[in-house]
Parts: C-alpha cells; structure tokens; sequence
C-alpha cells in the first residue's frame, strides 16, 4: 500500500519519514480497514507493515515465525510475561515491535524500556525508530519529541529508554515496562524491589520480561521458576533452538564446536547452572534459594534483623570505590547451626575512608559483631579508621606483636583454606545462604589454575567475603568465640572429599599410592600420610 502523505512538509524536523505532531491525515476506505486490523493485532501489524535491518539482506519486512507470531498474542494476552529464549532468537527485534504497536494504538501510555546498560536501551529505542520511519502515514499516531532517549506521540503515548537502576522510573506512571535480558542485570533484586511497586500500582499495567539463561539465584531464575510452578504472576514463554528455523542436530553440533557444550547449553539450550568447574556443585547450587530482605537501606540488605543473646561474625572485603569491584561485608549468625547469612553490603561507589562508619553501625546493631577485614591495599585504611578512630575493639587482630596487624592477610594459604572450607560448609548443609546476588557469586567462581576466582565479567567480592568466614571458623578464635571446632567437625564428616577438595590448589601427583593414615599439624591442618611409587609436588 503506498503511503498518502509522506513529504517535508508533513514529516518531524525535516525528517520526511517520520509524521510530525498536528498533521491531519486523510484516511480511505482502505486505510481505515488496515488501520482497525493492525490495531486488533500485533502479529498483523508486524507482517504487513514493519521493516527491519537483515544482516543479510538489509532493509527487508518482518516475516515472523511461528513463535513469534506467539509471542506477540502472548504479551497481548497476559499483563506479566516472561520469556527464556535462546540466543539470537529474534526475542528482543520482536519485542521492540510489540512496543511500538502498544505506543501507536494505545493512547496516553508510557512504556518504559529497561536494559543492563543505557546504550543497550538507547539501541533498542533506535530499532523503534527505525520501524516508525518505514510505518505508512495512516499508521503513525504523529511524533511530538524524538531523541536518543525517548520518542512522544501526538495520541500522549511516550516510549523512554533507560539502565535498569532503582531511579530509572522513580516518580513516573508507567504502564509497559520492559526489561531485556534481564538475567544480566547487576544489582538485579535491588533494581525489582524498586520498580515492581511503581508497575503494579496500576490495575492494567504490564511487564514484559525476556532473557536468555544466566546462571541460578537472580531476580530473572526466580521469576521464571515461579512463573513455571505457577508461585506467581507471571506467564511464561519459551523459545528453543529448534524452534528457529534451519537450526537442526548438525548446527547444534557445529556451535558446540565452536564453543563448548556447557556454553551451548545455557545461551542456547535454555539451561539454569552454574559452570561445570565452579567451587560449589552445581546440585548444591541449583539448591540454594534466597530470600526477599526484609528492608534495604544504604546499600544493605537486611535479611533477619538481630536477635538478643546471638552472636554474629562480619567479614568485609575493600575495594578502591572507583566504581569498579564492590567493597562488601556479610554478616552471618553462628549462635546455632547452619550458620546463616543474615545481611549483606555492596558498594563499589563507596570510598575506603567512609566505609569504616558503615561497618562501625551494622556491627554494632548486630550486638557488637566480631569483624573480620581482609587487610590488603585498601583494607588497612578501614581496619585502623575502624579501630583506632571508632575505637571499635571486637576485631580480628593477626598478632598482639606484629606491626600493622589489625584485619586478616589474604594469602594463597588463607584462600586456599577458606575455600576449601566453604566447599565443605555450603556442601554439607552448615551454611546457609538467603542473598540472590551472592549465590550468582556463587555460580561463576570456578577454578583459575591453583586457585579460585570469578568469571569475567562477574564479581566475587560477597564470595570472597565467605571465604573468608570459612578461614575464620577454623582458628582458635573461632572455636573459643563459639565453642565449635568446625575443623574437627567438617574433616570427620568427609575426610575424603577433603582430600579431593585439596587438588585443585597446587596438588599435582605423579604415580601411585595407598593411603594409610592422617594427622593433623599445629594449625589443624590435615595431612594424610601416604607411601608414595612415584613424585608428588607441593
């Protein structure tokens, strides 16, 4: 059909393409018709009269598939949708068009687009654009404003792009909110604790929830399970490889070739795990279920307030506060086991010289915390601001006669052992862990040659701050702080799982043995002792 009026005259700013507010359109017989199915259906709408970038091809329309043609009637259909699809499914070309069929038939709404990063919503904005350019005239509602942040309709309707962050729609009425890959989303339980109540203070207001698998514990795997067992909601909708045509068991095959089966199983085989070489297993993962905190404030996440007469140890690990890694403490209750994470804090805006206040507060409400820094770099500032200008004394000191010795030294030995502790502690049911973000920690810290560490570009700080609670419950300190040899406990428990937990830190064998017995050194480490055919190096 051959657009009516399409010139300078009429279009935005000297964009031709583009209808600007206050032109009045002369509709025919026809154009009436298109524009009353169009409007009744998204999928219609999409086929007959969108245009979109092929790699391939360039400019050419948008012929659906079947599930998206699906897809469009389920976001029709539903007020929250969420969607699992695999990788370079068409999930977000799709939904960028529901979204500019919703803005163009549905006057004095705004819909809100949300990604991890703002370039990635201003690109998506983009798409839109691109898709009302090549709309016929008759279809377009008439453009007010239009920029890389937000286009506004002469029907009041307005589409805005933004980063996911607990301001982004803070004080706006929102009435479609869509979150694209949403599992990638740092800081993602914050971010929904915040929008949720703003979108659902409508009565038909939507949200719109689509990503590809990233792992277990966040916001997007907890909604989606949800969803699934029918706990909350939302409606889920889920696109596999093999529904996306010319994808068949020899390209499966050819992908995994060229990457891995494990990274073929999660962004294209719509698979919820940690990685096959994370500290923790991956059952023992897929296990974990965090809780909502009962408040957050100033970057604390409140998960079980204090309890009188329980003790409470906080570790904390520092950061420079340049907005790169986190400066992070947890605070967890060792009265009775499992021990349990009670509350955590996460920063990487915060500077080392105002961190010690933050710690000063917690660890006192939470009946004057034992605290437990990491010393290294940045952590010596906070040790001495904490204890010598807060005068706060319940702190783990390394030695009454070394200098510099407030807070605990991170060496290999200090890593090595805490890490294998924490293995034992999560694995054996002795810990427990409610926070979303520090169970994603979880699954993607795994092996970097003789140690442990996050998978780019992830983060490990909140796990670095268990491994150092797992070193710390084997000292003395711990022991006489609690009166639980956790050391005792965990090595009777699994004497040879310990053994095994031990290789990947620097144990390397060559030949054969038999063990025969163990015994335990002055630090109460475990050594098994053991007639060797062959080498072994430490």
């Amino acid at each position: 059909m051959q657009q009516t009026i399409k010139n300078n005259e009429f279009g935005y700013l000297g964009n031709p393409s583009v209808k600007r507010d206050g032109v009045q359109t002369s509709f025919t017989k026809e154009e009436i018709l298109e524009y009353q199915k169009c409007m009744q259906d998204p999928a219609y709408f999409a086929v007959n009269y969108v245009k979109i970038i092929s790699l391939d091809e360039g400019l050419v329309p948008f012929n659906l598939y079947p599930y998206q043609e699906e897809m469009f009637k389920h976001f029709k259909d539903n007020r929250f949708s969420i969607v699992l699809a695999c990788r370079q499914s068409g999930k977000s070309i799709s939904s960028v068009v529901y979204l500019l069929w919703y803005a163009c038939f549905h006057p004095e709404k705004t819909i809100a687009i949300l990604a991890n990063k703002g370039a990635v919503a201003r690109e998506m904005l983009a798409r839109i654009t691109l898709a009302l350019e090549n709309l016929p005239f008759f279809l377009q509602p008439g453009c007010k404003a239009l920029n890389k942040g937000s286009i506004e309709f002469s029907n009041n309707s307005k589409i805005i792009a933004a980063a996911t962050s607990g301001s982004s729609i803070r004080g706006l009425s929102i009435n479609l909110l869509f979150l694209d890959e949403f599992a990638f989303v740092e800081n993602d339980a914050q971010f929904y604790t915040s929008t949720y109540p703003v979108v659902s203070a409508g009565k038909d207001t939507q949200i719109v929830i689509t990503s590809t698998a990233n792992g277990i514990g966040n916001v997007y795997h907890k909604l989606w399970e949800g969803a699934v067992q029918k706990t909350n909601e939302f409606k889920h909708f889920r696109v596999d490889w093999w529904d996306v045509p010319g994808r068949d068991e020899k390209w499966k095959q050819e992908t995994i070739n060229n990457t891995s089966e494990l990274q073929f199983e999660q962004e294209f085989g719509n698979t919820f795990h940690g990685r096959g070489n994370t500290l923790i297993g991956a059952n023992h993962l897929l296990a974990q279920q965090s809780i909502e905190p009962e408040f957050i404030k100033e970057n604390v996440f409140i998960y079980h307030q204090p309890r009188k007469e329980h003790e409470y140890v906080m570790c904390v690990d520092v950061s420079k506060g340049r907005n790169q890694d986190y400066s992070t403490f947890t605070i967890i209750d060792v009265t009775t086991q499992p021990f349990e994470q009670v509350a955590i804090f996460r920063d990487n805006n915060i500077s080392p010289m105002l961190l010690p206040d933050i710690i000063y507060k917690y660890a006192n409400l939470y009946n004057k915390a034992y605290v437990v820094i990491e010393s290294n770099d940045q952590g010596a500032v906070v040790c001495n601001g904490l204890y010598y200008d807060l005068e706060y004394e319940n702190m783990f000191v390394e030695s009454s006669i070394k200098a510099n010795a407030l807070g605990a030294t991170m060496t290999r030995r200090v890593k090595r052992i805490g890490c294998s502790s924490i293995k034992d502690l999560i694995e054996q049911g002795k810990l427990k862990i409610n926070d979303a973000q520090t169970i994603i920690e979880m699954s993607t810290f795994v092996s970097r040659g003789n140690s442990y560490m996050a998978i780019a570009p992830n983060h490990d700080d909140l796990m670095m701050n268990l491994v150092l609670f797992a070193w710390f419950t084997s000292t003395d300190i711990f022991q006489a702080l609690t009166n639980i040899d956790m050391k005792d406990m965990l090595y009777k428990e699994r004497l040879k799982a310990i053994q095994d937990d031990m290789l990947p830190f620097g144990y390397v064998e060559s030949g054969n043995y038999e063990k025969d017995k163990y015994t335990k050194d002055p630090d109460g480490n475990i050594w098994f002792e053991q007639e060797w055919t062959g080498n072994a190096k430490f």
